[in-house]
């Protein structure tokens, strides 16, 4: 696919910064292009806990918290309301672990996510309160459950709301009016009068404050809010969070924490996959673990989760630990089928004419069809909503967007055609009767005014380098800008006119290109690439002809000439260090 690579110029006085913090110039380049001024990059490089802003400013804590304590004190027992994602499990696990500290006796509640869907429902309020249970907290959800909050404050029960998304609103004479639900206390940043000023935070990140609000109420050292560090840091990352502001802080500190935890469940999920000694990165979170309780919540149910983390049996730790690590490997199988069939659905010539892809997957789990729709969106760079089969003559969407088509407002033009649609501008969920799909194809197709710039990814380079750039120290430096991810990408750097000295394929599945380049200066560095290894090789032997392809992949003299995209990593083996680019994009010269 082709792409347009922009350089960013962003400038400023890169020496004198770089002298005044201690920090190689490109180091500092990186910090300006993330947009960071100067007078905030000594505590971006150093932030720490203590520069979180006071719990309380967050609208309603203190009542918040007076209502937990007033519960501690008559021994109830608290209804905990959760999601079914990585985010609603580590919410759930940090109030249920707050409230245990406290005194206060824990019910978790988590919605079935096929046959209820997301958020508060009726269901639960009757189940907790028929348990005799009169006090009822959400976690990750609850800020557009209006009225089942109302239904629960008709039992008589006391509801406390902590979420973290965007207040419900509707638009009166171009007005907004927001809805909010009528608990006896609302937690949300996003509340158009809370005074908290950083408002990024996940709900586990809420939940991480509200704990942090209580325990200095009550006089609890520090040292036992760790584990709750942990678990908002794994949901911030798994959330897919900016991790700017407190979020950098909160998931800087906590992933230390968590690849030295002691706390059993979590060292088996780490030991099931191979990370037992690893310094846990936002990457293992993303990938790998996060993976495994997400997996949970969309092919079974939460329970396996919540298990490992509150057991203090080892077997029953490790055997869900287990669990939940097969499920992900199941849940892997099943995306990658389904973005195969997705995929080449989206080849077809009916499809590929048209800019925004709406497909049909039969026989797909419905919990899957995000995934998959942002497997395709990310293969050919246009909006996909994927559907399939739901019940009472339906079908269940999820679509991802691009950044030039905004989702949401597109879905809102045709909204007649739906049975429920939700979502913003780069992603959404829908029911449609099964007689609309083909309509909503058509009409999102004709309503769409994309062009062929906005077709076209987008790849933006920090920096061109040369290999002599990336020294050991500069390279190093760069990990004082971590964590890496949403908000804050690791640092990509481009150069012209490599030369491929020698490629060979490696790995157990054959998907890795292991490469020594060399630069216009003779430079020599080694190189990974990780993508479509086939079509790299392919696009080689199409410019310069397979006596050139043949002569790279024996190490021999060749011809080939390429620019690249790269991340710069430090390599070490036996005790030697060496740097090494890890490939992200190239383009032939």
């Amino acid at each position: 696919m082709k792409e347009q690579w922009i350089l960013n110029g962003r400038q400023a006085d890169f020496t004198r910064i770089a002298c005044e913090l201690s920090v190689p110039p490109l180091a500092v380049k990186l910090m300006v292009n993330r947009g960071i001024e100067e007078k905030d990059m000594r505590g971006f490089l150093s932030g720490s806990l203590s520069e979180l802003s006071d719990p309380y400013l967050m609208k309603d804590m203190k009542k918040a918290c007076d209502i937990l304590l007033t519960a501690a004190e008559h021994n109830d027992t608290v209804a905990i309301v959760t999601d079914y994602d990585c985010d609603g499990i580590f919410s759930g696990m940090a109030l249920y672990t707050c409230f245990n500290r406290i005194g206060i006796r824990a019910k978790l509640f988590t919605p079935d996510r096929v046959t209820e869907g997301y958020g508060l429902n009726k269901r639960i309020i009757d189940e907790a309160y028929n348990m005799g249970i009169n006090y009822l907290i959400t976690c990750d959800n609850g800020i557009a459950a209006a009225d089942e909050v109302l239904y629960a404050k008709s039992l008589g029960m006391t509801v406390i709301i902590t979420d973290h998304h965007e207040v419900p609103f509707t638009v009166n004479d171009e007005c907004k009016e927001y809805i909010l639900p009528k608990a006896d206390a609302v937690i949300d940043s996003k509340q158009e009068d809370c005074a908290y000023p950083f408002k990024g935070l996940c709900g586990a990140g809420v939940v991480y404050r509200m704990a942090c609000a209580l325990y200095d109420r009550l006089g609890i050292k520090k040292n036992e809010r760790e584990i709750l560090l942990i678990y908002a840091a794994v949901a911030t990352v798994a959330d897919i969070m900016e991790l700017t502001g407190e979020n950098r802080i909160i998931v800087k500190e906590g992933l230390k924490l968590l690849s030295h935890t002691d706390n059993i469940g979590l060292k088996a999920i780490k030991e099931v996959n191979n990370l037992a000694d690893a310094m846990i990165t936002p990457y293992h979170i993303g990938f790998v673990i996060g993976p495994c309780f997400n997996a949970a919540g969309r092919l079974k149910n939460v329970e396996p989760a919540f298990e490992l983390l509150i057991s203090n049996d080892e077997k029953v730790v490790d055997d869900r630990a287990l669990e939940l690590k097969e499920l992900n490997e199941y849940r892997k199988d099943m995306t990658e089928e389904g973005a195969e069939r997705a995929l080449a659905m989206a080849m077809e010539p009916e499809n590929a004419a048209c800019n925004v892809l709406v497909l049909y997957l039969r026989d797909c789990h419905e919990s899957l069809i995000g995934i998959i729709a942002g497997r395709v969106k990310d293969r050919v760079h246009k909006p996909v909503i994927v559907f399939t089969d739901a019940s009472d003559n339906t079908y269940k969407g999820s679509g991802r967007s691009i950044e030039a088509y905004s989702m949401f407002e597109e879905l809102i033009r045709v909204k007649e055609l739906f049975v429920k649609f939700g979502g913003h501008k780069m992603a959404a969920g829908m029911t449609i009767p099964k007689e609309n799909f083909e309509v909503l194809r058509e009409r999102l197709n004709k309503n769409e005014t994309l062009t062929k710039k906005d077709l076209t990814p987008i790849v933006r380079i920090d920096a061109e380098v040369l290999i002599r750039h990336m020294s050991i120290p500069v390279v190093e430096s760069f990990s004082a800008l971590a964590p890496f991810g949403n908000g804050n990408p690791k640092p990509l750097f481009a150069g012209r006119h490599f030369n491929i000295r020698q490629a060979r394929i490696i790995g157990r599945n054959k998907n890795v290109l292991k490469c020594t380049i060399s630069d216009i200066e003779k430079n020599v560095c080694d190189a990974l690439y990780f993508g479509d290894v086939e079509g790299f090789i392919n696009t080689i032997e199409m410019q310069y002809g397979t006596e050139e392809k043949d002569k790279m992949l024996r190490g021999a003299q060749n011809n080939t000439d390429v620019a690249l995209a790269f991340n710069a990593e430090i390599n070490e083996y036996n005790g030697i260090k060496s740097v090494q680019f890890i490939i992200q994009n190239y383009c032939i010269l």
